[in-house]
């Protein structure tokens, strides 16, 4: 589709066409699958973190339906990209593990041979695996004493890469939660449904998704995300960008779904919504670059010593103004805004939003 002109976007508003697109805005997604569906994967190496993530964007859902659909198998966590967990609907995981497991497995090949782990103890592992959980589950504790029953060493990490390398290779599948730990089942077993698209088509579907769940989004946001080749990402772009909107803004090119775009149009709501997103959310991890929404001064604060532990935000208005502090679960938790502004804090409006937004979360958690 044809260009629209940059000139009357700013990066708050920018961040809120982000929202909007994610369900942060409006009426938000209308289920929890639909939702994970429709991300269409979701940054998920903290449990606690990415249940709230789904929480804040299917409204009046609590962290109980969201493990619900998680304990079903309505959605699943797993590998597909990155090398780090996320969630996603079940049916798509298998086309996407085809698209990017050779390429996570060979980028972990050094470590793999520091580990001593060969094609015949990937095979080893997968057969011993597969007997523990054939007609049930396993904790991954339970896993790794088979695995070293078998002669396999799960020491110095080695059983987490090779539990891994199974997941990756569609082996295994994280399952039914025991607690807050999920426990490991066959995958075929777990998932019975799943689509099957070849690499060109999985790869355009999957970069129309991000952007329509995502935009305004780059290419190299894309790449970066799904780990996808920037030459493949522009290959994929150009076979779809006729059901895109491109959009420029301060010498960028960002794609975005018309229906996203047409807020431009419509008015860009949120300009004083004030939301309390959870450590890892897609807003501030979907992206290569993140500055559009967090000012890079204020990046230390988010991260912490730079320790990949992302800290929970306050947004508003489009962009990250803070931190906030509460526990995952428990009755009556606390949860205590940290704006980037110490001395002024937040503005006496914007404070009653976050007090409406610390009852969601509340509610949300059943205290």
């Amino acid at each position: 589709m044809a260009a629209v002109t940059g000139n009357r976007l700013s990066p708050g508003i920018m961040g809120r066409l982000r929202l909007a697109a994610q369900g942060l805005l409006g009426p938000g997604f209308p289920s929890i699958p639909e939702a994970v569906r429709r991300m269409p994967a979701m940054q998920a190496q903290d449990l606690q973190a990415v249940l709230w993530a789904v929480g804040q964007r299917v409204p009046g859902s609590r962290i109980d339906d969201v493990r619900g659909a998680l304990h079903r198998g309505e959605i699943v966590r797993s590998w597909p990209m990155r090398g780090t967990l996320h969630l996603l609907a079940p049916e798509d995981l298998k086309w996407m593990l085809a698209i990017t497991s050779d390429r996570l497995i060979q980028g972990l090949a050094r470590r793999h041979r520091e580990l001593e782990i060969t094609a015949a103890d990937v095979d080893a592992a997968a057969a011993t695996a597969l007997q523990l959980v054939s007609g049930g589950a396993a904790s991954r504790a339970e896993l790794f004493q088979a695995f070293e029953r078998a002669g396999q060493s799960t020491a110095g990490q080695r059983g987490i890469h090779l539990l891994g390398i199974l997941c990756q290779r569609g082996y295994l599948v994280q399952g039914p939660l025991a607690g807050n730990q999920q426990l490991v089942v066959a995958f075929d077993d777990w998932i019975t449904e799943s689509r099957t698209l070849d690499r060109s088509e999985g790869v355009s579907e999957w970069l129309l998704r991000y952007f329509r769940s995502h935009g305004p989004g780059t290419e190299r946001d894309f790449a970066w995300w799904a780990g996808i080749p920037l030459t493949e990402t522009r290959a994929a772009l150009a076979r779809v960008s006729d059901q895109l909107v491109e959009l420029e803004f301060e010498g960028t090119r960002y794609w975005l779904s018309p229906e996203t775009a047409a807020l431009l149009d419509a008015g860009v709501p949120g300009q004083r919504t004030v939301l309390a997103l959870p450590g890892f959310d897609e807003f501030l991890l979907g992206y290569a670059d993140r500055s559009l929404v967090l000012p890079p001064e204020h990046a230390e604060k988010i991260v912490p010593g730079g320790n990949g532990v992302f800290k929970k935000t306050i947004v508003a208005g489009g962009g990250v103004i803070g931190t906030w502090a509460g526990p995952a679960g428990g009755r009556n938790p606390g949860v205590v805004p940290e704006p980037f502004d110490a001395v002024n804090g937040l503005r006496p409006a914007a404070q009653k939003s976050f007090e409406l937004q610390a009852a969601k979360y509340r509610k949300y958690l059943g205290s």
